[in-house]
This record gives C-alpha cells, structure tokens and sequence, in this order.
C-alpha cells in the first residue's frame, strides 16, 4: 500500500487587508509590519547592552567613568537605526531600477520621482548598511561591535518584513497550481498584479528561508564562534540571507536577464559574494591583530619575557646573552 500523501489545495485568502478605525483606514500589513519594526529595535536593544565595546573587559566595567558601562549604548542604537534610511531608500530606488532598466533608460528623470514605482530589497539592504556604518563609527564604539549586535536583529526584520507582505497580497511569484499556491480573493485592493491567479507564495519562502538563516547564526553565535565580534557573523548572515534569497528569485515574475538569472538574483549573488569575501578579510584581519597583540616590543607584555627580543609577529624568541647584560 502506498503511504497516505497529504495533497493540499490552493490557499484561498479573502480578508480584507484595510483596517477602519473611525475615519482612518490602515492597510493590515502597515500595522505587522511596524510590530515587526519596534520587535527588532527592542531585540537589537538587549544585545546591545550585553556586547561589550572592549572586549577585554565585562560589560559592567565602568572603567574611569562610572556612568559610562563597556557595553553599546541603548540610545545610539536609534542613531544606528535612523542614519540607515536615507541609505536603504537610495540603494532600494537604485535597484528597483536596474530591475526595469529598459524603462528608466529611457526616463531617467522618473528615478527621482519617489511616488512612481517601489524599492528593491537587496541594494536597500547594502545601503542601510553603508549609511547606518557611517554613522555607527561616528558614536566612537568600534563598528564591528554594532556589527556582530545587529545581524540577528536585521534578520528577524528580513523575515518579518517578508512574511508581512503575505498580508497584502504583495510579493506573490509565478502562477502555480501546486502544493501550497495562494490566491487573493475579494477587493483588495492587493499588492500584486491578477492577485486571484494561484501563485508561488514568494514572500513566504523568502520569509522561511530567512528564519532558517536566523536560526543558524543563533546557533553559530551561541556556539561562540564569533567571540572576537569584529562583524564577521554580520557578513556571513549578509551572505546566506542573500545567497537563500537568490534561490527564491527563482519563482518570481521578473523577466530573465542573465541566461535564466532575474536581476534581483545577480544583484543577490554578487551581494553573497563580496560578503563572503569581506567576511573572509575580517577574520584574518583578527587573526593579524591577536598576533601583534601578543608581542611585547619592551618585553613586559604578553608572551615576552625579561630582555625577550622578536623581530617580528611570527619571529622565533632570542634571549640575550647574561654576560653582555650591563650592570644596574
């Protein structure tokens, strides 16, 4: 006897996505996706607080000043968060047209017309990022730090973001009668064009695959594999979130335009890419560093000893000779 195969019919959603509330009305997904929003501030706080700025000293160090603790600052964290949207907005309209380059070719001028069209999530991610970096080494904590406290919080916020737009009918993919294919039903108004065609749920495979993500620095952190928190763990999330959100471009409606490749997708792969390789100069970096940490040019720091001579990080230890010592 075959074994019993569960076959799931298309999902047919017919809620309304507007909230009235008196005489304002709210799209549904606006709500989730501030809750989404404050939920990954409020994350980012707590591991702010608990992440060092010297790694060498507890977080409850106050060092010479009794108010200032070695930890990043709750506060600056709104800075961080703020300096990254006028980032995120340019990277987000920039992609969004090399996604229809054949029309802004044509309408450059349309670029800047900020009530036609949308954003791109993946160039709007790099230049949060980019922006949000500025101002983090302005604030005086190593940048690194800020790094290594957000990649969890910038994750949660992908995948909630993502999983938002289920609410609204946006982010839906090719039509599909398979398995698990959702078609929006009633007035809407929804996010997606011919929103009752039974579709690939997009968003929701870019939203579970994020959460996979998410899930596995968390366990990479808890492991400790990056104690250093010189933002290594920040650019391997970065890589895996873009390299799984690569895959799932792959069931979009975009048009091809390298080979099988859609625009998001080379954008994707190449954000993975430089990631990876940043991530890759980071650890070493690290690596340099702790090794000239560890010498002692006058002989009283670490691994020197009295009258211990090194010519270099990776130079064998020569110790002088007790007749040429002179006379104190």
């Amino acid at each position: 006897m075959l074994p019993f195969i569960p076959v799931f019919p298309v999902i047919e959603l017919a809620f309304s996505p507007i909230v009235t509330v008196g005489e304002m009305t709210v799209r549904i997904d606006t709500i989730a996706l501030a809750v989404v929003i404050f939920a990954s501030l409020i994350v980012a706080a707590r591991i702010a607080r608990r992440t060092p700025v010297d790694t060498t000293r507890s977080t409850e160090d106050p060092g010479p000043d009794p108010d200032d603790r070695n930890r990043l600052r709750a506060d600056d964290l709104l800075y961080v968060a703020v300096a990254a949207l006028p980032g995120a907005v340019v990277g987000g309209r920039i992609g969004y047209a090399l996604d229809h380059l054949d029309y802004y070719t044509g309408h450059s001028s349309a670029l800047l017309d900020v009530t036609q069209g949308s954003l791109s999530l993946s160039l709007a991610v790099v230049g949060g990022i980019l922006t949000a970096s500025i101002v983090a080494g302005l604030l005086g904590a190593p940048v690194g730090r800020w790094m290594h406290a957000l990649v969890l919080p910038l994750l949660l916020l992908l995948a909630g973001g993502k999983l938002v737009m289920a609410l609204g009918g946006s982010g839906q993919g090719l039509p599909w009668d398979g398995d698990w294919a959702t078609a929006y039903l009633g007035p809407g108004p929804w996010g997606s064009l011919a929103p009752a065609v039974p579709s690939h749920p997009s968003q929701v495979y870019e939203a579970l695959a994020t959460t996979g993500v998410l899930l596995v620095m968390m366990c990479l952190l808890a492991l400790g594999a990056f104690s250093r928190r010189t933002g290594t763990a920040f650019l391997l999330g970065i890589a895996l979130w873009a390299a799984v959100r690569a895959a799932v471009a792959s069931t979009w409606r975009d048009p091809a335009v390298v080979g099988q490749l859609r625009m998001e997708q080379v954008v994707s792969i190449v954000i993975a890419a430089v990631a990876l390789v940043l991530a890759g100069l980071f650890a070493a970096g690290g690596a340099v560093r702790r090794r000239r940490r560890g010498v002692s040019p006058g002989g009283d720091g670490a691994g020197g000893g009295d009258g211990a001579a090194r010519d270099g990080p990776d130079a064998e230890l020569t110790w002088p000779n007790p007749e040429d010592r002179p006379r104190i």
